[in-house]
């Protein structure tokens, strides 16, 4: 599905001599610089009329017209499914993913993905790239994710993601005691030597930043509440696992009990039982790429975790 983009300007005199991809992404700040510099080679951006490079230099005073027509990225399939959605208007999406479901098509999973469903759920999602998609929730992890239904809200959301001032809360169950509160703070980049795993390192690392709450301690485990102010992948999975408490259910960075373990004790069992990591993105708060006004959302705990918690405290 196409849609069609109109806009009209006048260069300001103060941008003489100025380069025409820099004074477009100023009168057009609701596009990447990038996708502006597109339009600029394919003849969409046209100065007096006329089609010129991205590099050349303005006099001030030239009339800017931007025609473009923004096409289907990639060739997914759209797929009917269930989506939680918690709030919709004509620029974004927020909905509550559930656990197990995969965000973006990769290697083993083309289909049944949370982007397929995006495609069927709003047909002109499919000219934003990645179907609107910004941020990630690795597939067993549950709870909040924030989608662009257009391409000025996209920019406006990748913008803040990368300038961390989208606010992000999960709530967790970990093994172990932990302190009343804490601060993980550690670069993460892949693992030295297993590759399909990342790890706090020591160089090459992207700096992560980790705050957690102790909510509860039941039993051997405690209920976290953690906020992010960077997004790396596996970020709190990598960062609880490196300072000894792991996430319960993690298959990759949690801990590995023996038989004798699970069997000496209920609450183990039932533990161990859990089949996957025991964290949910239940707060997310950001601000409006239309409105320009602060908007937070907030679930209630996955269900699974809800009833993970009762039943520790009930043995």
């Amino acid at each position: 599905m196409k849609q069609q983009k109109h806009h009209q300007g006048r260069v300001a005199e103060s941008d003489a001599g100025s380069r025409l991809d820099q004074v477009a992404a100023k009168m057009f700040p609701d596009y990447s610089r990038a996708r502006i510099q597109n339009w600029i080679k394919s003849g969409a951006l046209l100065v007096d009329g006329r089609v010129v490079k991205p590099n050349t230099k303005l006099a001030g005073g030239e009339s800017i017209i931007l025609e473009a027509s923004l096409q289907q990225e990639g060739d997914w399939e759209a797929e009917a499914m269930e989506l939680d959605v918690v709030y919709e208007d004509e620029s974004i999406l927020v909905l509550n993913k559930p656990a197990g479901l995969v965000v973006h098509p990769g290697s083993g999973n083309w289909e049944g993905t949370l982007l397929n469903g995006l495609l069927h759920y709003c047909p002109s999602i499919s000219a934003v790239p990645r179907a609107g998609i910004v941020h990630r929730l690795d597939k067993e992890t549950s709870g909040l994710m924030v989608v662009a239904k257009t391409i000025e809200a996209q920019t406006s959301l990748v913008s803040q993601l990368q300038d961390r001032s989208v606010s992000r809360e999960y709530e967790a169950i970990v093994w172990g005691e932990t302190d009343s509160r804490g601060l993980v703070d550690g670069d993460i980049g892949r693992h030295p030597s297993t590759r399909t795993k990342m790890a706090v390192v020591d160089r090459n690392g992207k700096p992560a930043r980790t705050h957690y709450q102790r909510l509860a301690s039941i039993g051997p485990v405690s209920h976290l509440r953690l906020k992010l102010e960077t997004g790396r992948t596996h970020q709190i999975r990598v960062h609880m696992s490196h300072i000894g408490y792991p996430l319960v259910g993690d298959p990759v960075y949690g801990r590995k009990l023996s038989r004798a373990q699970i069997h000496s004790s209920p609450i183990f069992e039932v533990l161990d039982g859990f089949s996957r990591q025991a964290l949910h993105a239940i707060k997310l708060g950001l601000i409006h790429p239309r409105t320009k006004k602060y908007q937070c959302w907030e679930v209630p705990l996955a269900a699974d975790i809800s009833e993970l918690i009762s039943q520790i405290n009930g043995l």
